[in-house]
């Protein structure tokens, strides 16, 4: 066994019951995850990513909204917009996710929950939790956050429809070198597999 397939073998273990725990809390975060993973995973292909990384990438992906199980329920449940004070709580799940992953003894779980932490840093600086910008944020949070933004968009919610796969590409047309790295946006546009439909 390579020294990645101990990895992954090691990480998987641990991300089964996570998500599961996930999955009982909120079937719609569990089952959003399970996209960005396929959509991260394509991505990362078409960036040209060795299949360890890929594998890495899923991985992070999978886990990317695991710090949910820490938001209250009055707040990750509710039918209908958050307030600022709502929305100041649900920004703090990208930390929460962080501190999870590094109580995971197994290799990798630090650069895994650095990922994690990073998901929703915005290219400019303007995201949070810590406000990085470029090449500071992790590649994998990078694409994370596309893969993240397109799902998210798609996906109905009780308090908004679904967009169309092109008016989300509008919006990330949009939002190019603002939220997203400019590159993987590129990369991103010349994707045409199964995790984006038109």
């Amino acid at each position: 066994m390579t020294l990645h397939e101990h990895l992954h073998r090691s990480l998987r273990q641990f991300s089964s019951p996570l998500n599961a725990a996930l999955s009982e809390r909120d079937v719609q975060t569990q089952s959003h995850s399970e996209r960005v993973v396929l959509i991260a995973e394509e991505l990362g292909r078409e960036c040209g990513f060795a299949e360890g990384e890929i594998e890495m990438l899923k991985i992070c992906a999978s886990f990317h909204d695991i710090g949910k199980i820490g938001i209250p329920d009055h707040v990750l449940l509710k039918p209908a917009s958050f307030d600022d004070a709502e929305w100041q709580v649900m920004k703090t799940h990208p930390a929460i996710g962080e501190r999870i992953i590094r109580a995971i003894d197994a290799d990798g779980a630090e650069m895994i929950a650095t990922v994690v932490r990073h998901h929703h840093e915005h290219f400019d600086g303007g995201g949070y939790p810590d406000g990085l910008a470029g090449d500071a944020i992790p590649i994998y949070s990078r694409i994370l956050s596309i893969a993240d933004s397109y799902d998210a968009m798609r996906s109905a919610r009780a308090y908004h429809r679904g967009k169309t796969h092109g008016e989300v590409l509008e919006v990330l047309h949009s939002e190019e070198g603002g939220k997203h790295d400019p590159w993987l946006l590129s990369k991103f546009f010349a994707m045409s597999g199964p995790a984006i439909s038109a």
